[in-house]
């Protein structure tokens, strides 16, 4: 309920700020099972448009552990389904919290491989949670304004979502899958990025 709430708000400030976001390739979203959305994260902004650019669809979040320090925030992200990750040292909860969601709940899950907005080299986290889960990667790409004056220019936001695709546990003639789906998913970015 909370996380509809706050998307409603976000979605009409959105909208008041920049006007209408334009939203590609929404029919690629699976309706009948639950997903991992995969995105480059470029700014802050960007999980805001991927959420409102698949509504209805809730989704929980990894998020580093420091964003959890402020007991208010704190309160507002775990209410957002967002739960706490040691990027320095993630352990095995990194994986079961996540894979155990995606299984248990109707909560899909948001995630960006490169971990932070300062960081192109992706991580290996999306791949293993798709593989233990078996649940599909939808990959996703915003573009638009990064920083706040940006959004009051209206500059125009835009989110394309690409094909879905299953982490197979082994795939003929490659020797390391995670390498193999790691640039697979750098060149559903890339071409979702220039289409």
């Amino acid at each position: 309920m909370f996380f509809s709430v706050v998307r409603s708000i976000g979605l009409v400030l959105a909208w008041i700020l920049n006007g209408k976001p334009k939203i590609i390739g929404k029919e690629n979203l699976p309706q009948d099972e639950n997903y991992i959305l995969i995105a480059p994260h470029r700014s802050w902004i960007d999980p805001i448009y991927l959420v409102l650019a698949t509504t209805p669809k809730q989704f929980s979040v990894m998020a580093k552990k420091e964003l959890f320090k402020n007991p208010i925030f704190s309160w507002i992200i775990t209410h957002m389904n967002a739960f706490p990750v040691d990027r320095d040292n993630p352990g095995p909860s990194a994986i079961k919290t996540p894979v155990k969601s995606l299984k248990e709940t109707d909560l899909g899950l948001l995630i960006f491989p490169s971990g932070t907005r300062h960081s192109t080299e992706l991580k290996g986290g999306a791949v293993t949670i798709a593989k233990f889960s078996k649940k599909p990667i939808v990959p996703a790409v915003y573009s638009g304004p990064l920083t706040f004056s940006d959004l009051i220019k209206r500059k125009r936001a835009v989110v394309r979502i690409g094909e879905p695709f299953y982490v197979e546990r082994k795939v003929e003639g490659v020797k390391d899958t995670n390498a193999y789906y790691s640039e697979k998913i750098q060149q559903a970015f890339d071409e979702l990025d220039h289409n």
